[in-house]
């Protein structure tokens, strides 16, 4: 360890004994001479780093011409390396809720968003949900969904329940 950083730790360690500066107790000290000052440049022909300010005389690095990413005439990076994949722009995420979700809740009768937001299965009363097959349900359920898989609408079904989509109810309702 150097001089310069032991003398700071000492003096970092008479500050917490002695309880005077609070702050510096979760602060680490900054070792004298680890940050410089910025270059200043463009001051006078008499500075050394006046006129030209270090860029040399004429030429494109002079010019500040060169734009982000140009790698001399090389084929940039962002060119070379491939594009993959497709992001639609109509891709809509659905919140799963699985039936084991319902049961568990104890949700019978008519189920719609708004009593999955009181049983907070969902966040949002507009969150677009979908219902999914992983679980058993024992009682008969009336659900409003946005979408159900196929196993789920079947299981709903053989306990005497039924399935709605709420694209179908606005439909109707217009």
């Amino acid at each position: 360890m150097s001089k310069e950083r032991i003398k700071t730790a000492q003096a970092f360690g008479k500050l917490r004994k002695s309880g005077e500066n609070k702050a510096a107790e979760n602060t680490i000290p900054v070792p004298a001479g680890s940050t410089k000052a910025k270059k200043r440049l463009g001051r006078g022909i008499g500075s050394k780093t006046g006129k030209t300010g270090g860029r040399g005389s004429k030429g494109q690095y002079a010019r500040n011409t060169v734009r982000r990413g140009f790698e001399g005439g090389q084929m940039p990076i962002h060119r070379r390396l491939p594009k993959r994949g497709f992001t639609s722009i109509f891709h809509k995420d659905f919140f799963p809720v699985n039936l084991r979700d319902l049961e568990k809740s104890g949700l019978t009768g008519n189920i719609d968003a708004k009593i999955m937001v009181q049983s907070k299965i969902l966040d949002k009363e507009g969150t677009p949900f979908k219902i999914l097959g992983t679980g058993e349900i024992k009682k008969a359920i009336h659900i409003v969904a946005d979408r159900v898989s196929k196993t789920a609408r079947e299981k709903i079904e053989k306990a005497g329940g039924s399935v709605k989509l709420r694209s179908e109810l606005a439909s109707k309702e217009a």
